[in-house]
């Protein structure tokens, strides 16, 4: 006689590698608000999200896209740029009166230094208390933009338009 095997489907997102489920269930169980912070190839987009039973309620969203009306004429996915989307966030939050959240970077690796570790730097720097290590945030000179200004003629004022954005932004 033949068995069946038994074989249990898993969850749509987790079969796309877009969830992880364990992950996301810890950050469910501290029941603080989640600072969601994803990085496309073009953009850098911050979220935060308040856990409700019927689904997500997303608070607030600041994408680098929003850094163009602001008179930013540079990449929008370097670390000068997700800082200041961090600082866009932050200002957002503190509209909203949200004080504290807790970090979701999802699927991606905690590399020391990154993209989205500048993002977080701007939304500490901004007001909203949210649990980092000061040793995971890229230094000071690389979240201007001085990297990119030493090497690349053309974005010389790169750093300039910085501190502009960043002082209108801390208002």
């Amino acid at each position: 006689m033949k068995q069946k095997t038994t074989y249990t489907v898993r969850h749509r997102r987790r079969r796309e590698g877009r969830t992880d489920y364990k992950k996301r269930l810890e950050l469910l169980k501290g029941r603080q608000d989640r600072l969601i912070i994803r990085k496309t190839n073009k953009h850098i987009i911050i979220q935060l999200v308040k856990y409700a039973h019927d689904g997500d309620i997303v608070l607030l969203t600041a994408s680098s896209k929003e850094l163009e009306k602001k008179g930013w004429k540079h990449s929008l996915k370097n670390l000068p740029a997700s800082h200041l989307t961090g600082l866009l966030a932050g200002k957002k939050a503190k509209e909203k009166k949200v004080a504290t959240a807790i970090l979701d970077i999802g699927l991606y690796s905690p590399l020391k230094g990154s993209r989205i570790y500048a993002a977080l730097k701007g939304v500490i720097d901004s007001g909203l208390k949210v649990p980092a290590g000061k040793e995971i945030f890229p230094g000071e000179e690389r979240l201007k933009g001085g990297h990119i200004a030493k090497y690349l003629e053309k974005h010389k004022s790169i750093t300039q338009d910085y501190e502009k954005i960043k002082s209108e932004l801390l208002k």
